[in-house]
């Protein structure tokens, strides 16, 4: 009996032990993730892209994931980060007009994950990650790739005046990084082509809008519209068709909405992004407080040409190739807006 309760003392300690050798944390929960943005789905452009990336990592990891749209209602900004903040682990956020709100969210919820997408917010406690696109190269190739346009007129009605335009839905640095590095891309190509803004107030959801932008700008003589503009931007696109014009997307590849009359797509690939961004998470690898730049050289932003129907000729291809090659490398060196 003596031994029986040596041996049972002795099985007691080891397992004492090896419970003692037990992690006692198992770091951030990750398996909740929650889609924040300050627009709405159905633009075929930014926030869609983003939604594509919550779709794959609730199909590659199985977490839950919820999409709250607060459709650029104020009323609504708080009241959506105070509801992902409850329900999540993770919140992909695109912040524009409640930055202060995802501040003041962030320093209540420091144990959150908060990953804050195309604009730089940082919060009194470090915890808000940045995602930062360095859009002006993307935007650059797109100037090239117009400059050339207007001034091939082997292409079908493309006039005799160098003019092309551009549509943004709003005046905002991220916006106007976009417009002025087109503009740069121009000129690299001809500095005597004309470039014609159209610029609307904070107008992301009204494709008759961005349309109605779009036909005038094609009224004085521009021969190609690169469009700014979300969802607003699909009028963009109709008006070209309707004008047997040309136009450029944004964000995704939107070459064939309107086959044969968008030329090209500024794209920024916002899904990926949430994808490298969560596989960081997931592997450990992840720092809170960090701003992470994503440029041509990633393979998030960039120019494509491809489409159903192709309009530009070989050479403009290979030129825009060429260009491309050069930003990577760092042999041409675009300007940074901000």
């Amino acid at each position: 009996m003596k031994r029986i309760l040596c041996i049972l003392l002795a099985l007691m300690i080891i397992g004492l032990s090896f419970s003692g050798c037990k992690p006692t944390a198992t770091g951030p929960k990750t398996d909740k993730v929650v889609y924040l943005i300050n627009g709405a789905l159905g633009d075929n452009a930014f926030y869609d892209s983003g939604q594509k990336g919550i779709d794959n990592i609730k199909s590659q990891y199985g977490v839950e994931t919820r999409t709250i749209e607060c459709n650029f209602d104020a009323g609504k900004y708080e009241p959506g980060l105070e509801a992902a903040a409850q329900y999540s682990d993770v919140v992909f956020v695109i912040s524009y007009a409640f930055e202060d709100n995802l501040k003041a969210m962030a320093d209540k919820y420091p144990d959150k994950i908060f990953v804050n997408i195309d604009t730089i917010v940082q919060n009194s406690k470090n915890t808000i990650t940045s995602i930062k696109y360095i859009e002006e190269e993307s935007a650059f190739l797109a100037g090239v790739c117009a400059g050339l346009t207007t001034t091939d007129m082997s292409i079908k009605n493309v006039n005799a005046d160098k003019v092309v335009g551009v549509v943004a839905a709003a005046d905002d640095p991220v916006v106007m990084a976009f417009v002025k590095a087109y503009e740069d891309g121009v000129h690299y190509i001809d500095k005597a082509i004309k470039v014609e803004r159209v610029v609307l107030a904070g107008i992301w959801d009204d494709p008759a809008k961005g349309k109605q932008a779009a036909l005038s700008l094609y009224d004085k003589k521009c021969d190609v519209v690169f469009q700014v503009a979300s969802e607003t931007g699909l009028g963009v696109l109709q008006a070209a068709k309707e004008r047997g014009l040309y136009a450029i997307g944004v964000d995704t590849n939107q070459n064939d909405i309107e086959p044969g009359y968008v030329i090209a797509s500024d794209i920024k690939d916002v899904g990926k992004t949430i994808e490298d961004v969560y596989k960081t998470i997931k592997d450990g690898t992840y720092k809170p407080g960090q701003v992470l730049k994503y440029g041509m050289n990633t393979g998030t932003v960039d120019l494509v040409t491809e489409a159903k129907v192709q309009v530009l000729p070989q050479s403009i291809l290979d030129r825009i190739s060429k260009v491309r090659q050069q930003i990577i490398d760092g042999t041409l060196a675009v300007t940074k807006y901000q």
